[in-house]
């Protein structure tokens, strides 16, 4: 007979191990599922200096290990496999993995959200060599220099803004001839100094040394190709969510965000969605971290109610 968990965390992020943690202190038989290492993506992330309590910040992959050490200390369980499925209703959740079933009595969703990258050769390989998804995360990096924004929406309008007051140069690169970004951004964008903005324009090619060195640039308008020489590429066409598995079981909202309120419950019982999975108005580590923490809380509850 399988183990019946009473807590299955699905993702091993800073949303996953906080749940974990807070589950197991709550002494909660707890087990998170996560397919490639402590951390999620966080891990690849080669230094954050926004997590509280690191005066000198700490590599992602440094910091999920912690996380994990942290919650296994606590007595949870890590697995590493790929979940291929979930059956999230009813009292006992079955999950599928690459390594056999798994029940549970409560399901913690922290599968996080991908960034949308441009398809273009060589972008895996210069990520974190000039090639950015996170401008709050890396902006900082980039001090006094040049970089290129991708993307005309909220996220792309915001990073711009943001690397203005920290960068030298900020060239936003958008593909039609207007900004989809809400109008609040647009006047500051327009009058900052030291942003140039290209219409009507994609990137059609990474021009890398060891690193980033630019971008090429086409007008779709006029045909015409244009190199840019920067220090950082920011991508910021929007994320999607990891809800595959579950798109036909819980309520998302329009991106495909899971919904989930400030108690991270879902409109099945015993279900919970932490981090940049669910519908919310900041995804960084501290605020994935924090939802697992009421996770936990509302996890337990639930057990509690229904012994």
């Amino acid at each position: 007979m399988n183990e019946i968990y009473d807590a299955v965390i699905v993702g091993g992020g800073p949303g996953g191990y906080a749940a974990a943690l807070y589950c197991a202190r709550a002494g909660l038989s707890t087990v998170v599922l996560e397919k490639l290492a402590p951390g999620g993506q966080m891990g690849l992330t080669a230094q954050i200096d926004n997590y509280p309590g690191f005066d000198e910040g700490i590599s992602g992959f440094a910091l999920g290990d912690k996380m994990r050490k942290g919650a296994e200390r606590f007595g949870a369980k890590t697995q590493v496999t790929e979940v291929l499925s979930l059956q999230l209703e009813g009292a006992e959740k079955q999950i599928e993995t690459a390594d056999g079933t798994i029940l549970g009595r409560t399901v913690i969703l922290a599968t996080g959200a991908r960034a949308k990258g441009l398809g273009l050769p060589g972008e895996e390989a210069l990520a974190g060599r000039g090639l950015s998804f996170c401008a709050a995360c890396d902006g900082m990096f980039y001090r006094g220099k040049t970089v290129v924004v991708v993307g005309g929406g909220n996220s792309a309008a915001g990073d711009a803004l943001l690397l203005s007051r920290l960068c030298q140069k900020v060239i936003l690169v958008h593909r039609r001839d207007t900004l989809r970004a809400s109008r609040v951004y647009h006047k500051p964008l327009l009058e900052a100094e030291n942003v140039e903005i290209h219409w009507n324009c994609n990137v059609t090619q990474l021009l890398q040394d060891i690193r980033l060195t630019g971008v090429r640039i086409k007008n779709s308008v006029t045909g015409e190709e244009t190199d840019l020489t920067c220090d950082g590429l920011f991508i910021s066409i929007g994320r999607a969510p990891a809800t595959e598995l579950v798109k036909d079981q819980l309520t998302l909202d329009p991106a495909g965000y899971v919904v989930a309120d400030e108690s991270t419950r879902t409109n099945l019982p015993g279900v919970f969605a932490v981090g940049d999975v669910r519908t919310k108005a900041l995804r960084q580590v501290v605020t994935a971290a924090a939802d697992g923490a009421v996770a936990a809380h509302y996890a337990e509850a639930y057990l509690t109610e229904d012994a």
